[in-house]
């Protein structure tokens, strides 16, 4: 019987262990998931090479407006939905493709959250950065794409705080605090201006080459 009790006694206290480290533990944080289409850093050097490089042309004229966005990718699902599902984790959307439960992790400062709502949708190369870089020349619709492009690494799901941080920042004037990510985001940043055909400024591409030989 004593036996029987110490066994008991046993079992109940590796039960209770279990739950407290259960409970206690830290859960992880959302699985990181960066956008699709980052090149390799050969690809990214190759695509670096060929890019124009001038000085940036002026902000007058720019409004958002000429990017139009959010527009509908699939379904009921718009661009800045598409990604939210895209790249969190076990995310669940209503009849809307709203978001109603998940979790997402920022690559740009580390953070992870469980309400979509403090995430914005970045636009890496910012909507003015390409006016600046070419955007202004392009016709309306290719505009509309690039605001929209969910299929390359155009599109980031991260914290407010840190897209409103960046701005229409270019890599020479900011780079995101978490440098983790400085490698993927400059890559990501070549191929963006090499796929639509944006220029660069000296700064600037000097900026991105240096990350890529320091960071990847």
């Amino acid at each position: 019987m004593r036996t029987t009790r110490h066994r008991v006694f046993g079992f109940l206290s590796t039960t209770v262990t279990a739950v407290l480290l259960l409970v206690l533990v830290p859960t992880a944080p959302a699985a990181a998931a960066v956008p699709p289409a980052i090149p390799t850093k050969a690809t990214a050097q190759s695509q670096l090479n060929g890019l124009a490089v001038r000085s940036e042309g002026a902000s007058s004229g720019y409004d958002r407006s000429l990017f139009p966005h959010w527009v509908t990718i699939s379904g009921t699902c718009n661009a800045r939905e598409y990604v939210l599902r895209r790249d969190g984790s076990n995310v669940r959307t209503d009849d809307q493709c709203r978001a109603t439960s998940g979790s997402w992790y920022s690559e740009f400062d580390g953070i992870s959250t469980n309400d979509p709502s403090t995430f914005d949708i970045d636009h890496l190369v910012p909507l003015a950065e390409a006016w600046r870089s070419g955007a202004d020349k392009w016709s309306t619709t290719k505009r509309r794409d690039f605001a929209n492009d969910v299929d390359s690494p155009v599109l980031w799901a991260v914290t407010a705080s840190s897209n409103r941080v960046k701005g229409d920042k270019d890599p020479a004037e900011w780079m995101p605090p978490r440098t983790a990510i400085h490698c993927a985001y400059a890559k990501a940043w070549i191929n963006v201006k090499y796929r639509y055909g944006l220029a660069v400024n000296s700064s600037e591409k000097s900026a991105l080459q240096s990350t890529l030989n320091k960071r990847c």
